[in-house]
């Protein structure tokens, strides 16, 4: 059974910083790309999620526009983890934020994290 268990969120002022991190079980960690979605207050859960970062199984990564330079994804394979450093939250960064991975039996969600970021 995969299991994505996210921690880390909370409240933050803008212009401070957060680290969430999301463990992963019940998969070959090493091989999968991990990634972070949000989901911005007033959306229906499931729509309009947002991809804010990706990482693939060689350690390679990409970012939304709107995060590149303050977010910074990474993992750690012996830890079965992967991470979102933010940086200079602004109030826009306000969302659930949920971990993701993709195989070929399935597409797998954690339960999400609260990060509000006040102005």
């Amino acid at each position: 059974q995969v299991q994505l268990v996210e921690s880390g969120g909370g409240l933050v002022q803008a212009g401070g910083s957060l680290r969430l991190s999301c463990v992963a079980t019940g998969i070959i960690f090493s091989r999968n790309a991990m990634a972070w979605f949000r989901q911005a207050p007033g959306k229906q859960p499931g729509m309009q999620r947002e991809l804010v970062a990706v990482i693939g199984s060689g350690g390679s990564a990409d970012y939304a526009d709107s995060v590149k330079g303050r977010f910074t994804i990474s993992r750690d394979n012996a830890k079965n983890s992967v991470y979102l450093q933010m940086n200079s939250l602004k109030s826009e960064d306000t969302a659930v934020y949920y971990c993701n991975t993709v195989n070929y039996w399935g597409n797998y969600w954690g339960q999400g994290t609260q990060v509000t970021v006040s102005s």
